[in-house]
């Protein structure tokens, strides 16, 4: 069974950066494609970026394009989240989970407990 435990966040000025990681156990790291997501307060959980098993392809929320950066390293099973620039609307609880494909977002495995980041104005 696929584990997900995520890290990084914390409280950061607006115009700041975090980065963020997610380490996977339980299964094989690299046959998955892998999404970040996000959730606010009083809203659902949306997408935030994608990567595909290899890490050659990304797809991007356009409220992060050109913010946001995310990358894996198949070595340590684990994928990042790199964002800078950040704005208070960024202010979430971040997860990471396995995904169908970059695209299709479908989640393959229970969500973990997230990362809270923090962005003060």
């Amino acid at each position: 069974q696929v584990q997900l435990v995520e890290s990084g966040g914390g409280l950061v000025q607006a115009g700041g950066s975090l980065r963020l990681s997610c380490k996977v156990s339980g299964g094989t790291f690299s046959n998955f494609a892998m999404g970040w997501f996000r959730q606010a307060p009083g809203k659902e959980r949306e997408f935030v970026a994608s990567i595909n098993w290899s890490g050659h392809r990304t797809n991007y929320a356009d409220s992060v394009k050109g913010r946001f950066t995310i990358s894996r390293d198949n070595s340590k099973d684990t994928v990042y989240l790199q964002m800078n620039s950040l704005k208070p609307e960024d202010t979430a609880l971040y997860y990471c989970n396995a995904i169908v494909t970059i695209t299709t977002l479908r989640n393959l495995a229970s969500w973990g407990q997230g990362t809270q980041v923090t962005v003060s104005s």
